[in-house]
């Protein structure tokens, strides 16, 4: 009986099944925490306690937080925070990359492995220094406030990203803005911004990100109720004696619709603006 030889590269029939049933593994370990949510989220207040219950599906956590809760102030702040901390975290991130990457001048090294050290540092130690440089500029319990925080934690990243990626497009083009008549900045805003929408994209789909789902920082500066976040809204459906699961989750699947938005309309940008700069020609 001859066996038939496989080419270099192919797989065998063992071989291909346990590859398959192992992606299917992953996959229903990656999906279960969402749809367990989706899940509780239909049951009712209570419906959490029960979850082997295949019964009593329903909208009243949905109602309930929509009616009978701010969670529509929450999340309107969240849209304002977020949106506010992706423009202006973008644009420091893109001219700070682009001067460090264009320009020659004293301290343009050490100012990006400023940034790179910036990151060492963790969240909590961060927040007292914070609170008081926030409450010395009476930033505090403000939109203002919480966005320059936020850039604080994104413009590092975002600067040296972009920065690889404008080591990535070839000078000419500056050289041609110029001799066209274009300002530093003219050439910089109508020439190498548009070829950098991969890495803006990234920049920006980060920066949203960040934004849009930090607590600790929103939990401390932001004081009233009419300014609360989401994350720190949600921390409202918490008490002494007893956690409200069902609000809880049913409000945790309509925050991550935005989040979702955001990464539809960035994907076709972001393996593009993750590998630019990693090589250079």
């Amino acid at each position: 009986m001859t066996r038939t030889a496989r080419a270099r590269g192919e797989r065998s029939r063992g071989a291909s099944v346990a590859l398959h049933a192992t992606l299917v593994v992953a996959s229903l370990v990656s999906l279960f925490p969402v749809l367990f949510i989706v899940f509780v989220s239909l049951r009712g207040r209570d419906g959490w306690q029960e979850p082997t219950r295949f019964s009593g599906f329903g909208f009243g956590n949905y109602s309930h937080i929509f009616h009978e809760t701010k969670f529509l102030t929450w999340f309107g702040n969240s849209v304002i925070v977020a949106l506010g901390a992706t423009v202006v975290g973008v644009l420091i991130a893109a001219t700070a990359g682009y001067a460090v990457s264009r320009l020659r001048f004293p301290g343009s090294r050490p100012l990006m492995w400023t940034f790179l050290v910036v990151q060492m540092f963790p969240m909590a130690v961060l927040i007292v220094p914070l609170y008081n440089i926030l409450g010395q500029l009476k930033l505090l319990d403000s939109y203002g406030g919480l966005i320059l925080t936020y850039c604080s934690i994104s413009v590092p990243f975002c600067a040296w990203m972009l920065k690889g990626y404008f080591d990535s497009i070839p000078a000419e083009i500056d050289e041609a803005g110029r001799v066209d008549g274009l300002t530093p900045f003219g050439t910089f805003w109508r020439l190498i911004l548009p070829l950098a929408r991969p890495g803006l994209a990234v920049t920006g789909f980060y920066s949203f990100i960040t934004a849009w789902g930090e607590v600790a920082f929103a939990s401390q500066f932001m004081s009233s109720e009419e300014h609360y976040t989401l994350a720190v809204g949600l921390q409202t459906f918490v008490g002494q004696q007893k956690a409200e699961w069902g609000l809880m989750t049913a409000a945790a699947v309509l925050i991550t619709v935005p989040a979702g938005l955001a990464f539809f309309f960035a994907q076709r940008h972001l393996v593009a603006g993750l590998t630019a700069g990693g090589t250079k020609g």
